[in-house]
């Protein structure tokens, strides 16, 4: 069964840093791209980030590029979301995401909250 487990999302002030993790299990991680999508209070999913099975290439949405920084450990099966100079519009709930044999899952969040 693939388990994705998110962590790391808290309240944090305009300008501050977040570390996300996404700690996986039930499927053989370094086959697979991974994802980050996030979902805003009221709104629909939004893809954020994503990451080759290597770890080579990576591509982000243009509201975070510069800003996050996605990652993984192969060797840990676990996805990492550094996110620095945070703004109140990136307020949401955070989740890795897979496609494994045609069917997507995703963990089952963590909240991100950007407010003074």
């Amino acid at each position: 069964e693939v388990q994705l487990v998110e962590s790391g999302g808290g309240l944090v002030q305009p300008g501050g840093s977040l570390g996300l993790s996404c700690s996986t299990s039930g499927f053989t991680f370094w086959r697979y791209p991974m994802t980050w999508v996030r979902q805003a209070p009221g709104k629909g999913l939004e893809w954020v980030s994503s990451i080759t099975n290597s770890g080579a290439r990576t591509t982000y949405a243009d509201s975070v590029k510069g800003r996050f920084t996605i990652s993984r450990d192969n060797a840990k099966s676990t996805l990492y979301l550094r996110m620095n100079s945070l703004k109140p519009e990136d307020t949401g709930v955070y989740y890795c995401a897979v496609t494994v044999s045609g069917s997507d899952h995703r963990g089952q969040g963590t909240q991100v909250t950007v407010s003074s």
